[in-house]
């Protein structure tokens, strides 16, 4: 299938730019959708987009570092934006509709059990992730604060990481080795929709802290929050404008950030479902 080849192709290089690899959800939700939308129509196609975006949580937003294409405060074009912990403590004083936040840096590991060897994504968030990402457990527990402010070494692991490694076993209070280093397993993702060879339940979740002893957390690989109000056009440039002061580019720059809201994408499909009707 054309449309399936080419969102590989897309995938695919997505997956290579480590600093996109957060990104794929949000791929996967819009290229499942799209499928959806050939097979279905009217209320039903409705439903079904209904269904796909409640996987992913919709108010939720990315910020992703680009470069700039614009001068800005004597500074030429082609500046590389790098999100520090400070730009999370910017958005989150200067935009009150922000229920949860969390930076995020992230890695493909090596992942072992014993003698089973597996290259996964790893990522490093604050516990808040759990509820901005609309994460499930299936067993055990997520990591919380006391975990976080300890560096704790525990893991949540996706469901298609868990029989990768353990297949039927238990695998609560089991070691597994990121890199070498060693973390204990205190819970299991519910799986999630997936699309072709997406990575989403083969993601190792870890503290914020914890990620340092894999690879620096100094600069960000993304920003990812949840918000509450009704306006959600008014996020974005609101986000540009918080993140235009702290690192003095343009804000009408779109390269200098990329900012992705869930909820845009669900208005897009909301128009379309009417149209269908």
């Amino acid at each position: 299938m054309i449309f399936h080849d080419l969102l590989q192709e897309a995938y695919t290089a997505m997956r290579h730019n480590r600093r996109r690899t957060a990104l794929t959800m949000l791929g996967m939700a819009w290229g499942i959708a799209t499928v959806v939308m050939l097979l279905a129509y009217g209320d039903g196609f409705g439903q079904a987009c209904a269904n796909i975006f409640a996987n992913f949580g919709t108010k939720v937003v990315i910020v992703v570092p680009g470069k700039t294409s614009m001068q800005a405060g004597g500074q030429k074009s082609g500046v590389a934006v790098r999100f520090t912990q400070e730009d999370v403590e910017a958005l989150a004083t200067n935009l009150p509709q922000i229920t949860h936040i969390t930076a995020s840096v992230e890695k493909q590991a090596n992942v072992q059990y014993e003698n089973r060897d597996f290259t996964f994504p790893v990522t490093g968030n604050d516990p808040a992730v759990y509820d901005i990402r609309s994460l499930k457990l299936g067993q055990g527990r997520f990591y919380n604060m006391e975990d976080q402010i300890q560096r704790g070494r525990v893991a949540v692991i996706g469901s298609e990481a868990k029989e990768k490694l353990f297949s039927g076993r238990n695998v609560l209070g089991e070691h597994i080795r990121l890199d070498g280093l060693s973390f204990e397993v205190v819970g299991v993702l519910a799986a999630k929709m997936q699309e072709g060879n997406d990575d989403i339940n083969r993601v190792v979740y870890i503290p914020f802290s914890t990620m340092n002893d894999l690879k620096s957390t100094h600069y960000l690989d993304t920003i990812w929050f949840n918000y509450q109000t009704p306006e959600y056009q008014r996020i974005e440039p609101a986000v540009r404008s918080i993140l235009a002061g702290q690192h003095k580019f343009n804000e009408a720059d779109r390269e200098a950030v990329r900012v992705f809201n869930l909820q845009n994408q669900l208005h897009q499909f909301e128009i379309i479902t009417l149209g269908l009707k």
